[in-house]
């Protein structure tokens, strides 16, 4: 029997491929030349005069006496000590992750097992503050941190990401539990299982694609945060995208754009590699939430 792919003809399979090629290019290629302008230096990479130098390095090799320079990485992670805003980063995101998928699971089983009328307001109710700019929930902490003196410290921005991404977290896990029969949980508690026993030994093992789609989104979510992040973390205990953003200056202050362009990088990477290590359980965890048992 011959296979899908054989049996479409010849012009429509040139046509596929070409999309897919073109549609690769074009979403890879920002990222690509972001990696290849971070080894020059600015006037080659943003130069005015002359768009080729950004290829050719003449002025990187006029500077260095080569094309290629690691001094956007080295004044970046060296000289303005950006491992410590990389630190920050991975604190806040493990703690975050943490937090939303305890309350998550715990609470998406809950409100999925529910037979209350008032599961679907509480939904609802999550999804509304889930929907409102992070900046206008953040105005409401302003005032008590300022007061408790509480400003500018991880531990407070972990807890308005959490209280930002836990609708989120709690509407996709939600969605993860109502996939799963509930027969199964029935089945757990004839052998004897108590609710939080097949909850913990049934349940979860079940859908733990689910658990890491959900945790790799919250993952995102607080590692790419900026509103939240810049306006409640101190300039010592700045995350990487804030610390980005200041490498570029302000109308007041003089920036350095190949420490930006050389940060951007460093923090892209390691999202690159997180997906494509967990591509697999990703793939699993959405198509489970798409289909309901």
């Amino acid at each position: 029997m011959q296979s899908n792919a054989q049996k479409r003809p010849l012009g429509l399979q040139i046509a596929i491929y070409t999309f897919a090629g073109l549609w690769l290019l074009m979403a890879a290629f920002p990222f690509v030349w972001t990696v290849w302008g971070s080894f020059k230096v600015e006037l080659d990479f943003f130069s005015i005069a002359d768009w080729t130098y950004a290829i050719t390095g003449e002025r990187t090799k006029a500077e260095y006496g080569r094309p290629f320079t690691g001094a956007g990485y080295e004044g970046a992670w060296i000289k303005e000590e950006f491992w410590r805003n990389a630190i920050n980063t991975f604190i806040v995101c493990f703690f975050v992750v943490c937090t939303s998928l305890t309350i998550g699971t715990l609470g998406g089983y809950a409100l999925s097992r529910s037979a209350y009328k008032y599961t679907f307001f509480l939904l609802i109710t999550a999804l509304i503050f889930r929907a409102m700019p992070p900046v206008t929930l953040v105005a409401g902490y302003m005032l008590p941190f300022f007061e408790w003196n509480l400003w500018g410290i991880l531990p407070t921005t972990i807890i308005v990401l959490v209280a930002i991404n836990q609708p989120f977290t709690l509407w996709m896990l939600h969605s993860f539990f109502q996939s799963i029969p509930k027969e199964l949980d029935e089945s757990a508690k004839v052998d004897g299982c108590t609710q939080f026993q097949a909850f913990r030994n049934v349940i979860i093992p079940v859908m733990w694609p689910g658990v890491i789609t959900t945790g790799l989104f919250s993952f995102l979510l607080a590692y790419n945060d900026f509103a939240v992040t810049s306006m409640l973390l101190a300039e010592e205990n700045r995350t990487m995208v804030p610390q980005i953003a200041a490498f570029l200056g302000t109308t007041y202050t003089e920036g350095n754009v190949m420490f930006a362009v050389s940060a951007v990088v460093s923090a892209t990477v390691p999202l690159f590699i997180l997906v494509m290590f967990f591509q697999r359980q990703i793939v699993s965890g959405l198509v489970a939430g798409a289909v309901k048992g």
